[in-house]
């Protein structure tokens, strides 16, 4: 199965954060494997295991043609063995862009539906009819989020990081986000940042936590003004901060998640949101092989 690599704390040095007395470190989750990185990793790494329990040898999942789900099942896929059918959110448009390209080159098979068809991902109907398309196979939801992957995420925080004080995530679906909190210590305050634009993000992970009996016993928070208009969406600010980080840092971000993360956190040390003497260490959640897909969409020229 997925085999882990030791992920380190890189700690983050800048002279406006010493002079605030905060200190500031990344856990680099897009270290943890080859291919399957990042969050993605602990996502898939237990529902790669009840689908072998299950004796299935297909693993179905759903995404957009640019999805970072997408290709991290298929390379999650490729190295457990098993085949990998994607069903890709839209028509086919040729040639493929960089993630497509990746995940068919991983083996897995691409199946284009209209967008209408895709809101019914859900239905017993639909996925009955793939089905018939596709034989059996075990699912995994669109983003990976289930009980398993909250499991699995539960299993990134280590012991060495009871030192910290502040955790700092991005959110999309909040399998990552609910399962860190399932993990946190009672000294720890978990900051959540989303990347989707709307209050409703703060009822749709109250439900999660709900369903999932989900009880954190240290404090938890979203931050839901660092979206920059919404999934997907950026500006020249988020942009312009990606640049600056790896030319401080030599660490590369991505802009649908970790970029905004990141920025977000940068604006609260400089806001004086921490209160002097914090630790705080900031989830590199991976999804980096979305860059050439991004800088071909959008004809920029961000760091791979």
């Amino acid at each position: 199965m997925l085999i882990p690599q030791e992920i380190s704390n890189d700690t983050l040095h800048h002279p406006l954060w010493e002079r605030l007395g905060v200190s500031v470190a990344i856990k680099r989750l897009d270290r943890v494997h080859p291919l399957a990185s990042g969050n993605k990793f602990f996502k898939l790494k237990y529902n790669l295991v009840q689908a072998k329990r299950e004796g299935k040898k297909k693993i179905l999942t759903f995404g957009g043609a640019y999805s970072n789900h997408i290709y991290a099942t298929a390379s999650a896929c490729h190295a457990a063995g098993f085949e990998s059918i994607g069903i890709i959110r839209g028509e086919e448009t040729l040639p493929l862009n960089p993630t497509l390209v990746a995940a068919r080159e991983k083996g897995m098979e691409l199946h284009y539906v209209s967008r209408g068809d895709y809101r019914n991902k859900k239905e017993e109907e639909f996925l009955n009819e793939l089905r018939k398309t596709h034989g059996d196979f075990y699912q995994v939801p669109e983003g990976g989020t289930n009980s398993l992957a909250i499991k699995g995420t539960s299993e990134i925080l280590s012991v060495q990081d009871n030192e910290y004080s502040y955790i700092c995530t991005s959110i999309g679906t909040g399998g990552t986000f609910a399962g860190i909190s399932a993990s946190l210590g009672p000294h720890q305050v978990l900051l959540g940042f989303s990347s989707l634009k709307g209050d409703f993000i703060y009822q749709e992970m109250a439900d999660l936590f709900s369903y999932h009996q989900i009880a954190p016993k240290g404090k938890i928070e979203i931050e839901n003004q660092y979206h920059f208009g919404g999934y997907g969406k950026t500006n020249a600010d988020l942009l312009a901060f990606i640049r600056w980080f790896y030319g401080e840092f030599q660490i590369v971000l991505e802009p649908i998640y970790t970029g905004k993360m990141c920025y977000g956190v940068f604006e609260k040390i400089k806001n004086g949101d921490f209160p002097k003497g914090s630790k705080i260490l900031i989830l590199h959640t991976g999804g980096l092989q979305g860059l050439a897909g991004f800088n071909q969409r959008f004809g920029t020229s961000l760091p791979l």
